[in-house]
């Protein structure tokens, strides 16, 4: 336990600032899907990224973000499912000029359907293994392509 806290020590000032985002939107992304549905809800949250974002991030800083986001949903005080970490990941990557896109894929499982989110970054899975679109069957686009801008 005082392992992870030390290393949290030696988070710069930018990874606190996307740590605390995503453990503030883990939970808001639960309350809004629930009240507006996904769509409505990225929607929503493209129209909260600046126009002119921040200049694009190095792209190499897409899976640490990718990290800080599930350190928020496994061990931040909300237990967020596949969706909602997805969202919160695919919003600060949008805010920090790194196109991304949120993938929902679904499976046969047990005679039951399953559906299950990740987030790619030019066409590498960031939150889940890359075996990912092997085990669920991804719908054709996204909800959102990548460089969608809303009006």
């Amino acid at each position: 336990m005082l392992e992870g806290w030390h290393k949290m020590r030696l988070l710069s000032a930018r990874e606190w600032r996307w740590l605390i985002q995503a453990l503030c939107l883990l939970p808001l992304n639960a309350l809004a899907i629930r009240w507006l549905g996904a769509r409505r809800w990225q929607t929503a949250l493209a129209r909260l990224t600046p126009r002119d974002a921040v200049a694009p991030a190095n792209p190499g800083q897409a899976p640490h973000i990718a990290r800080l986001v599930r350190i928020a949903a496994e061990r931040g005080p909300f237990a967020a499912n596949c969706l909602q970490h997805s969202l919160a990941l695919w919003w600060l990557l949008q805010r920090q000029g790194l196109p991304s896109e949120l993938k929902i894929g679904v499976r046969l499982a047990n005679r039951q359907c399953e559906a299950h989110a990740w987030v790619e970054h030019a066409g590498q899975v960031l939150n889940d293994s890359e075996d990912v679109r092997q085990r669920f069957a991804p719908f054709e686009g996204t909800i959102f392509p990548a460089g969608t801008r809303f009006q």
